[in-house]
Order: structure tokens, then sequence, then C-alpha cells
């Protein structure tokens, strides 16, 4: 399975869905807490192009985006194949 890295922040509903579809799946991830980090958020940004909204998703080295991002591939059927990846 592929590695999946979470960047989340605290109170977070979108941070809460996304984690509780890996969760569904039985996929573990690695989750960063960067809400209160300035430099976790700053490595969020710069691996996300820009990115600074929470959650951004990374499935290996690819950049998925945030939890819209991530349920739009599960309805497509492509978030398992991506999964299973690597």
């Amino acid at each position: 399975m592929a590695d999946v890295t979470i960047y989340t922040r605290q109170f977070c509903g979108y941070c809460t869905a996304a984690k509780r579809l890996l969760s569904e799946k039985g996929v573990a991830f690695t989750e960063h807490d960067a809400g209160q980090s300035p430099d976790l958020k700053q490595e969020m940004i710069a691996k996300a192009n820009g990115r600074s909204t929470f959650p951004q998703i990374f499935i290996g080295s690819t950049h998925i985006g945030g939890c819209d991002e991530l349920m739009a591939l599960e309805r497509s059927g492509k978030l398992d194949p991506m999964l299973s990846e690597a």
C-alpha cells in the first residue's frame, strides 16, 4: 500500500472527514498537525504547490489536494488503485 501523508489542523471538519474515509478503508497514514506549527505549514505549502488550506493530502509523492479531491477520487473509483500502487 502507498504511503499516505495528510497535513491537518485541529477542529477542521474537512480534515476529520478525510481521515475518516482513509481509516474506513484501512489505510494507515502519517498525520502532521500543521495548524499550530509555522514550520510544518510552510513545508505543506511548499509541497502542495502553494495551497494553504487544510487538509493537504499526498499519496506517495503525488499531491492529491484536499478533502474534496479525495472524495472525488473515491466516487470515481480512482482512489483504491492509487492506494494500492507503490
